[in-house]
Order: structure tokens, then sequence, then C-alpha cells
């Protein structure tokens, strides 16, 4: 039964006999000890070493022969008190430590891409869940949605569109998406956040590309089935949505001249 509680708080087993056999004989040489458990001296002086450590024995040198003495039971409390003087030690330093890195990674944005893939089935409830969540974080920047938008998808979800620029959208938020004209001739309703621009280098584009904010969705449409890629990412998202709004921006250009 000893052994078990002694090898709860971290005694080895030749801890135990040697501590064991101290306790039983009161005070002892080295060479008496290691006599009686049975181990060379070398060990005996190592785990005297550990187990004064501890705080369970001690060492009498008063004499011409040093000789080992077993602390009354009572001392073993005195474990638990070191622990506890050592674990708040640790947390002072882990805390001093949290600090001093926090400091270093301000400087650094960085974070890990989270990609979301959603089948057909799955497409249209994610539309309206991530809906807020997008808004957020395109308010965060230029409050809008850039990017390409494939006719077809007005084809597949234009009850969600109605939806959000009638009542699910953030009011601040406004759209300015290049397409492949087709979409805004099928797309009957008009709202006055919405504008689309028909870019005549679009025959390439095979989906719907939107940057909002942080995230970059891309929804295929044209093909059965339908599936949409979310990918959280402020580095990728930041570049494309400069990649947009430049074609924007030259596409007035060109209009005006």
């Amino acid at each position: 039964m000893i052994n078990d509680l002694l090898k709860q708080l971290g005694f080895g087993d030749k801890e135990i006999k040697v501590y064991l056999t101290l306790l039983q004989h009161g005070k002892l040489s080295p060479a008496s000890l290691a006599k009686i458990v049975g181990l060379n001296r070398s060990t005996v002086y190592s785990l005297a070493k550990e187990l004064t450590t501890k705080g369970v024995i001690a060492e009498d040198l008063g004499g011409a022969n040093m000789f080992l003495i077993a602390k009354p039971p009572q001392d073993l409390e005195m474990l638990a008190t070191k622990e506890e003087t050592q674990l708040r030690e640790k947390k002072a330093v882990i805390k001093n430590a949290v600090e001093e890195l926090q400091s270093i990674t301000k400087s650094t944005q960085y974070t890990i891409p989270k990609i979301i893939f959603k089948a057909q089935d799955e497409v249209e409830n994610y539309l309206y869940q991530q809906t807020p969540l997008w808004d957020k974080s395109i308010v965060k920047y230029d409050a809008t949605w850039w990017g390409f938008q494939d006719h077809t998808f007005v084809q597949n979800y234009e009850k969600w569109i109605d939806w959000y620029w009638e009542k699910g959208s953030d009011l601040k938020t406004r759209l300015k998406l290049l397409s492949n004209e087709a979409a805004e001739q099928i797309k009957k309703k008009k709202f006055e956040r919405r504008q689309i621009r028909f870019w005549q280098e679009s025959h390439n584009f095979t989906a719907t590309t939107w940057i909002l904010g942080d995230f970059v969705v891309m929804i295929v449409t044209n093909q059965r089935p339908h599936y949409l890629v979310e990918i959280h990412d402020a580095a990728l998202a930041h570049n494309m949505r400069e990649v947009f709004k430049g074609i924007w921006n030259t596409q007035i250009e060109l209009k005006k001249s």
C-alpha cells in the first residue's frame, strides 16, 4: 500500500526502498544502507541526493563519517508545498513569456487559410448561412463585393439574390462584379447598390468568384453538380480584390475613351 502511495508522489522503486529502510533504521551510513538494500554504494549516493532534494531525508555531516537520516513522515507534506511554489513560479514565467511573444507577433499578420467545400445540395443553405459573416468582413474594408459572376449563377440562385438585396444584406454593402453580359439580361429586378459590368475577356471564366472581405468564394453553376469553395485567407483576398478593382477601373476608363 505505502509503495503505491509513494509512487503516486513520484518516487521510484529504488528510492522507495532506500527511504523506507532509512525510516525503519533512523540513521545509517551509505555503506550500511547499500548493504541492506542490496545496491552498490554509488547508486545509493545518487538515490540519497534525489531523496534529499525531495526533502524526505538529510545528510548528517557532524561526525567523522557521513550518515543518512530519515526525516519525519510529516515532512512529506513539503513535497506539495514545494510543487505549489514551483507551479506559481512557472505560471509567472509563462505569463511573462506570453506577453513577450505577443509583442513580437503584433507586427506579424499570419493566418492559416481555412477552406470549406459545399456540394450542390448544401450550396443554397450555405449562402443564407454565411451572408452575415461575409457582410461583416466586407464592411471592414470598402464594403464592396468584388469579382466575377457567371450568368448561370443568376439562373440557379435568383431567389437568394433577391433576398440578399431586399432584406438580407448590410445596408452599407454594395456590389461591383464583372460578368459575361447575360447575367443582367436574366436578372429582371434592379437594385441600386448592385452593379454588374460586361467584361469582354470573360469568356474563359467558368465560375462565379467573389472577394468578400477576408473571404474568396468560388461557385460553379455552369455544370452539375454545382459546388462552392470558400477560402478564408486575408492575403489571398486582398490580392484578388486589387486585381478585380483594377479590371473594374480599367473598364470604366475604356468606356470613357
